[in-house]
């Protein structure tokens, strides 16, 4: 189990009813058992499954679920059917059932024993028969679920479920999810903003606002000392640093010190207000007189939000909200997965035939999980917003590998969710742009990747995983009721537009008959 997921539990439902006798449900219970354990011994669930015994009849479907829903633990129900369980007796227990549900199709034995089997056989292993007709009753209540098909022992079947648990800890850590807006929108930017209110509905991220003399108060409570065991203690030794900017009488010396302040500024308001992710504002940074009150930070905050997204703290850059509700899931889930997380942003683009490629960067703010090598720390000018003024970063390039980005949009009548297979390439030195970078391929070719991307609405800010699939974006899409649009090796350009069109008539059809 992964340790960063212990406070969570799957429960686990078997379907059956008394027709075959207590015997066969003796059984039915007693293999329910072994497999539950079997799968928390495999070694490939993240998230620990609690067997929460057979439910026989409706009155027991309803009372389990009703116990699912408020149980604190529980963040999802997998539901399998192990003798035909007649499925009107789940129709009240599923319409009150809160939490996401996985339908596991799978038989307790692997194999048919030919020269054995009979009709007590049959009976009791109808997994077949009772999936069917679980899944007739669900699609008739139009009740979201992910469906997993295979051997409950094979590696495979395993491994879908492990998704689908990551996504259940990542959908149950959104319900408790505070994301402290640092200033609005910058410059009007339709994208980065939307519905706050509707987001909280769908998603459950609560977005508030601090204003800049909350967080100057904070400001005043740091002790030098504190940061000064930040920069000699854990910037100086974790990162490479040019012996220069080291100098305390230099002015880069007295960046890098700032930016620690505002560091330890950051992650005082975020504690106090128990917050998970935050944006930040080139243009709403406290006393525009920094330089002579002290007041202030001198430039956006951009080592800190390194640091915080490394520590899971959800970042928009420029009031980017909802960037910063989904890095948050992002880093959530990935938990335990090997490659790392990131918010970027796509930049510019290089031209060069099949190799074609997006420069993924921000100003400052590039988690530096994703480091090819050990990030340097480094103090450059920056001229944007109200500061014009050097300022300390993290600099380096991405691995290369294969990954996922995703953004959500609100379009109005509903959120979409947007997710693109990405390939990182090899990046060419950029010694005058010292910024923290990525160099990526959308699949299934630039062309296509980035005109379903932009068909779609899809935003300039991104959350990027090395270690999650676009599967698992699918099943947090299907938790939440939301549209998915998912852009991979598979997709055709002019399908997807199509499937564009096709969503917009179903979601207006939808609200309309609401």
């Amino acid at each position: 189990m992964e340790k960063a997921f212990n406070d969570f539990e799957i429960w686990f439902v078997t379907g059956a009813q008394l027709l075959y006798g207590g015997d066969a449900v003796k059984q039915v219970d007693g293999h329910s058992k072994e497999m539950v354990e079997g799968m928390n011994n495999s070694g490939l669930l993240p998230v620990k499954v609690v067997y929460a015994g057979t439910a026989n009849s409706s009155k027991e479907v309803a009372d389990v679920m009703a116990r699912a829903n408020v149980d604190n633990k529980c963040i999802g129900v997998i539901c399998w059917m192990h003798t035909f369980s007649p499925a009107k007796m789940w129709i009240k227990g599923m319409q009150i059932l809160r939490k996401p549900l996985l339908h596991l199709h799978t038989q307790y034995n692997e194999k048919i024993p030919w020269n054995t089997i009979d009709m007590d056989f049959m009976n009791l292993n109808q997994s077949a028969h009772g999936d069917r007709e679980f899944a007739h009753i669900l699609s008739r209540l139009r009740k979201p679920r992910k469906t997993v098909i295979g051997y409950w022992k094979d590696e495979k079947t395993l491994k879908h479920i492990a998704v689908w648990e990551r996504v259940c800890a990542g959908v149950a850590d959104a319900q408790d999810c505070l994301i402290i807006r640092f200033g609005d929108q910058m410059n009007n930017v339709a994208v980065t903003d939307g519905d706050k209110v509707a987001f909280e509905q769908v998603l459950g991220y609560h977005v508030d606002y601090v204003q800049f003399s909350t967080v100057m108060e904070y400001f005043d409570k740091v002790k030098d000392e504190d940061v000064d065991a930040l920069v000699h203690d854990v910037y100086f030794k974790e990162y490479a640093v040019a012996d220069a900017l080291k100098d305390e009488k230099s002015v880069e010396y007295k960046k890098i010190w700032n930016s620690a302040k505002a560091e330890l500024t950051l992650r005082a308001v975020l504690k106090a207000y128990g917050a998970k992710g935050f944006t930040t504002n080139f243009d709403d940074l406290g006393d525009v007189n920094v330089e002579e009150t002290g007041r202030g930070f001198d430039q956006i905050p951009g080592l800190a939000s390194q640091r915080l997204m490394h520590d899971g703290y959800g970042f928009g850059a420029e009031g980017d909200w909802k960037s910063a509700c989904l890095y948050r899931t992002t880093w959530f889930m990935s938990q335990g997965l090997e490659g790392g997380t990131s918010f970027l942003e796509d930049y510019t683009l290089n031209f060069d035939g099949d190799n074609t490629s997006i420069l993924e960067s921000h100003m400052l703010e590039v988690n530096p999980d994703i480091a090819e090598e050990k990030p340097r720390l480094e103090v450059h000018f920056l001229g944007i917003g109200v500061r014009k003024t050097p300022t300390a970063r993290l600099v380096f390039t991405a691995k290369q590998g294969h990954g996922v980005t995703a953004t959500v949009v609100d379009m109005g009548n509903r959120f979409r969710l947007i997710a693109n297979d990405v390939n990182l390439i090899k990046s060419q030195p950029l010694p005058k742009l010292p910024v923290a970078s990525a160099l990526w391929i959308p699949e299934p070719t630039f062309e296509v990747g980035v005109g379903c991307w932009m068909n779609a609405g899809g935003t300039h800010h991104s959350c990027f995983s090395f270690g999650l699939t676009d599967e698992y974006w699918r099943d947090f899409a299907e938790i939440a009721d939301m549209e998915a649009c998912i852009i991979n090796k598979d997709t055709d350009y002019e399908q997807f537009r199509k499937e564009l069109r096709w969503n917009e008539m179903y979601y207006m059809l939808n609200k309309a008959l609401r």
